[in-house]
């Protein structure tokens, strides 16, 4: 935040600073979606829905989670709420009582931190190693578990790291999970940035028994660049999602009226554009990574889908620069912003030291730009 609060500031001073930080699309939201959005307003729907949201959006869920997951939901089964950070923080509500313990692997989205603590549980983390890919083994995640365990986090593909897990992966931490009864909250928000030509696995596509005991988190934000039209949903067994229904009603209501349509046009309508928009990042991806890795210095592994790479600083820990000596990744992102003017966010905000994320959710001229500012900011110019 501090980081972020100067790169604002500077901007206000008219200094020509790059961001790295952000965590949603440059892309317009899809002429289509907006036109579905403003007919609402003219056709006056613009009054409370159910507050577990339409029907017809939730079974425009079900029929977009079928097509792309080949998962089985009804719309009882569906609960849209105002963004999926508000469905995780409902998952965690309905679920931890408090003093149970929710594993979280590092490194995390920093809000499922905060979101568990808000809840009454206990943060259990449990970090993966860039040599592990930033991925939560089967061996790790049952190590961790205590008799207060109550469910895991995992974010399929991740931010901050972008790496994805794969079938076998995934069927390896459900067994464990059946075993131990352990319920688990699938963030899945960026499935539909994946890259490679790589297929997307569900979690709750796994099994019947990982689907019982599953919350899918996915929304429209990040696929559909709608970050701002705040709608997210979650598919879980029948009972949860009555009881997360139950929450909606009785904190936020009911979501935005003219979101709802504008999302049931992003899920039923044509995905074309979409896929346009993947195909963008994928090249944002291949340049940023080949790039930074040939500077001296820092280097990054090749992330799997999302928008984000993580840059190693570790070379750079005691190095001076611009006079000031590197102890940590905080330092780095201070420093760099001084000197380099490109704002990236520190990973210790994300349980992962020594690591800094950049967000390739910009422009080709910004990411060339960017890194060419980190070569000369490194070389001490």
């Amino acid at each position: 935040m501090a980081i972020d609060a100067m790169f604002k500031q500077m901007k206000a001073d008219g200094i020509d600073v790059i961001g790295f930080g952000a965590g949603e699309p440059d892309f317009d939201t899809p002429d289509e979606i907006k036109a579905a959005g403003i007919a609402a307003i003219e056709s006056n729907l613009t009054r409370y829905t159910p507050a577990a949201g339409t029907v017809e959006l939730r079974q425009a869920v079900c029929d977009r989670m079928k097509i792309d997951c080949g998962l089985e939901y009804v719309p009882s089964q569906v609960v849209v709420s105002s963004g999926a950070k508000h469905i995780v923080y409902l998952a965690l509500r309905v679920l931890v009582n408090p003093g149970d313990e929710v594993i979280l692997p590092a490194p995390f989205w920093v809000s499922y931190y905060e979101l568990i603590r808000m809840a009454g549980g206990v943060p259990v983390v449990v970090t993966a190693t860039e040599a592990e890919d930033f991925k939560l083994s089967a061996e790790k995640l049952a190590a961790a578990i205590t008799p207060r365990t109550k469910a895991l986090i995992l974010n399929n593909p991740s931010n901050p790291t972008g790496m994805m897990y794969g079938r076998e992966e995934l069927e390896a931490i459900a067994k464990v999970c059946v075993e131990n009864e352990l319920y688990v909250i699938s963030d899945e928000i960026y499935y539909g940035l994946v890259y490679d030509g790589k297929s997307f696995t569900s979690f709750a596509a796994l099994s019947p028994e990982a689907k019982e005991q599953t919350i899918l988190v996915n929304g429209v934000s990040k696929s559909y660049a709608m970050t701002g039209w705040r709608i997210g949903y979650a598919c879980a067994n029948a009972r949860i999602a009555k009881v997360m229904a139950n929450y909606v009603s009785h904190s936020t209501g009911s979501p935005v009226t003219m979101s709802q349509k504008a999302s049931v046009q992003a899920l039923t309508g044509p995905q074309e554009k979409i896929e346009r928009m993947r195909r963008a990042f994928e090249e944002r991806r291949d340049y940023i990574v080949q790039r930074m890795n040939a500077i001296p210095g820092v280097s990054c592994i090749k992330p799997e889908g999302a928008f984000y790479v993580m840059m190693n600083l570790e070379q750079l820990i005691g190095r001076t620069i611009h006079g000031v000596e590197i102890t940590n990744d905080d330092v780095f992102a201070d420093v760099f912003l001084k000197y380099g003017l490109v704002a990236v966010v520190p990973g210790s905000g994300f349980g992962a030291p020594n690591f800094v994320r950049w967000s390739y959710a910009t422009s080709m001229g910004n990411i060339k730009e960017g890194l060419d500012r980190l070569e000369k900011f490194l070389a001490g110019e």
